[in-house]
């Protein structure tokens, strides 16, 4: 295998879908909100235009090339620096990797665009759709997510509904409570209120266990959003544990294994523990090779709920 990838990260291991490849189409950070327990860091471009920020021709060859060198993942997914569906040609990539693969195809996204019916129709291409309900009104909503100045919250749900009635894959929710912002009982019962009235296949509780764009924001305990939970219907499933998967076992790397762990740590701040379960190493290898990168300035450690995360330094 020739070289890094640029679009293509992990595969890593993920508690809801496996071993997941991730493709990367926008660059770091460009996207339409700029939430601040946001895991990359700080939007840096806040922005709702479409375009082809990256080649589809080269993220496909980029695809191909992984496949020859390996293969072994159980799911493609759009996710990375920024949201995914800011790409003009997001669709395309999935129709492309439909064609060259049976892995089953994932979009990670804010939901801010499902209210376009071409961003509608494009994620259509994918099995999985996954978007995001976190406020019930537009203070709310700017509160929590620090939305693009344009985007008005009704317009913001409408599309989430709109997606739900398009789509006929596995359709996901993704509730992220943010302490002092969403996380009191009424709350979260007027999000919950809204998510009944989208019906999704699956509502995901979150919280910010790994290191956050503003350092202020603190993860809300796993025993709260278990309480949180029961106030779904269907009733939530809690996300975030700040443990590595179970069972986890990692593919074939993507690329030189010190780029694989920075580019792992710059889009998905990891502990040791999970970077080593992605990778199917041992985990003191991964530490010593962390420890030297995080001296060399390239990661950088930091604390969080107990555990030491590694990030883009």
């Amino acid at each position: 295998m020739s070289g890094p990838y640029r679009h293509l990260f992990g595969p890593v291991r993920s508690r809801r879908l496996g071993l997941s490849l991730g493709l990367d189409l926008v660059p770091p950070k460009v996207c339409s909100f700029d939430c601040p327990y946001c895991q990359v860091g700080a939007t840096t471009s806040k922005t709702l235009e479409r375009r082809e920020y990256v080649p589809v021709a080269e993220v496909l060859a980029e695809f191909d090339r992984w496949q020859a060198a390996d293969g072994r993942a159980d799911c493609i997914t759009l996710a990375g620096s920024g949201e995914p569906t800011l790409h003009s040609r997001f669709g395309d990539v999935l129709k492309g990797v439909a064609r060259r693969s049976s892995l089953k195809r994932v979009l990670l996204s804010n939901g801010s665009l499902f209210s376009l019916p071409e961003v509608r129709a494009a994620a259509a291409q994918a099995d999985v759709v996954k978007g995001t309900l976190s406020a019930w009104d537009d203070e709310s909503f700017r509160a929590v997510h620090h939305p693009h100045a344009s985007l008005v919250f009704a317009d913001f749900f409408e599309g989430l509904v709109a997606m739900r009635k398009a789509f006929g894959g596995d359709y996901w929710l993704e509730v992220f409570i943010v302490p002092g912002r969403n996380d009191q009982d009424a709350q979260v019962r007027q999000i919950a209120d809204l998510a009944r009235a989208i019906g999704p296949d699956h509502i995901h509780l979150n919280t910010a266990v790994r290191p956050s764009a503003d350092v202020t924001v603190q993860a809300v305990s796993h025993a709260r959003l278990a309480e949180l939970a029961a106030l779904f219907t269907p009733v939530a499933e809690v996300a975030a544990s700040g443990r590595p998967a179970d069972g986890a076992s990692g593919g074939h790397v993507v690329g030189d294994l010190t780029e694989r762990l920075c580019a792992m740590a710059g889009r998905h701040p990891a502990t040791a523990e999970e970077m080593a379960a992605a990778l199917g190493m041992e985990l003191q290898a991964v530490i010593s090779l962390l420890a030297q990168l995080v001296a060399d300035a390239r990661l950088k450690a930091e604390q969080r709920g107990g555990a030491v995360y590694f990030t883009a330094a």
